[in-house]
């Protein structure tokens, strides 16, 4: 796997890139060996922020972001989140994999040869909610999802008229997905 830096506030020295290369190592098995992994760090008031972005082959992104005021139990953690992430997703392929060949090529491309995924872990869709999607400017979608307490609502924008969704971020703020084709 191949490491990028990234910092503002932070001195990232090669030995403390090394320390975090040593960690990210952990789960560098889990992944492909061209799978691109960038590490952001950032230092916001009184804690730290420890990103870590993997790109995997078939463009899939693997991301997990953890404050703390220890930057290197902040890393620890994403670590985890990482490996348990692309444990979750590796286990739903190759599920999805015994029923679809294009599952399988997926599967093929993200298997490291080295695979020990399995989890008793399984997740499976237990409600499936038809809504209705109407045309609206983003703003009324983040209106409307405000009115009905979800932290994300799906809506046809009136501008482009394409699906989009709105969602709230972790630090409140908002943020719209739009579809590319």
């Amino acid at each position: 796997m191949r490491y990028s830096f990234f910092s503002k506030t932070i001195d990232v020295t090669e030995n403390f890139q090394g320390k975090i290369t040593k960690k990210l190592n952990r789960v560098a098995k889990l992944f492909p060996e061209d799978a691109e992994a960038v590490v952001t760090l950032t230092e916001i008031k009184d804690k730290n922020k420890v990103e870590v972005t993997v790109t995997l082959p078939n463009k899939r992104i693997v991301k997990a972001e953890v404050l703390d005021r220890d930057i290197m139990v902040a890393l620890d953690d994403v670590v985890d989140i990482l490996e348990k992430q692309v444990v979750k997703y590796k286990n739903r392929l190759n599920d999805k994999a015994k029923r679809s060949k294009s599952f399988a090529d997926e599967l093929n491309a993200v298997a490291t040869g080295n695979e020990e995924y399995e989890s008793a872990e399984t997740s499976s869709i237990v409600k499936v909610k038809n809504i209705p999607v109407k045309p609206m400017d983003p703003e009324e979608a983040v209106m409307q999802m405000e009115m009905i307490g979800h932290s994300f609502f799906v809506f046809i924008n009136s501008d482009t008229n394409q699906v989009n969704v709105v969602y709230k971020r972790n630090d409140g703020a908002y943020a719209l997905i739009v579809p590319e084709s």
